[in-house]
């Protein structure tokens, strides 16, 4: 093996995960920094008729309509009232149509989370009445636990949605 390359994989090695944490209710969450295409402040978007409550609605970003969706709703807590802290994080997403954009609503955005896979930690089981199908590991990050986000899980949503989408394409 080359010196250059020996280095490279060491510094590969060094370098861990950085995952994008943000705050929503009272538990922080993350998600794969990678998947960030950028992070917004809220603003209003455009209401799509009969979608579920978690879907706020769609913006355009650049030329491209994305789906925006509220965490909190999503995942089962109650809805607020955003403030100046809160964001929109515009992620990639892969789905049966291949990658696109979607945004979710987040209270606030934290930092970015370094970590290894090691010290990731697998989602505890729980009863079928927990679901969990959306956390693909928990992390530490200064005493507290971070949820990590499988946003491929998380935001591929309906079916009927997604069908209308590659109708329109």
């Amino acid at each position: 093996m080359s010196e250059q390359m020996a280095k490279s994989i060491s510094a590969e090695e060094h370098q861990g995960d950085e995952y994008l944490t943000f705050i929503s209710g009272s538990e922080s969450y993350g998600v794969d920094i990678l998947r960030v295409q950028e992070i917004r402040g809220w603003e209003v978007v455009t209401r799509i008729p009969n979608s579920p409550s978690y879907v706020r609605g769609v913006l355009n970003l650049r030329g491209a309509i994305v789906p925006v969706f509220d965490l909190r709703e999503r995942i089962g807590l109650a809805p607020i009232d955003y403030s100046k802290e809160t964001v929109v994080v515009v992620l990639r997403v892969n789905n049966q149509v291949g990658e696109r954009s979607m945004g979710i609503v987040v209270d606030a955005v934290s930092d970015v989370l370094n970590t290894h896979a090691e010290s990731i930690r697998n989602t505890p089981k729980f009863s079928h009445d927990i679901a969990t199908e959306y956390i693909s590991g928990l992390a530490e990050s200064e005493g507290n636990m971070v949820m990590l986000l499988d946003v491929d899980k998380l935001l591929n949503y309906d079916v009927e949605l997604e069908r209308s989408d590659v109708e329109e394409a």
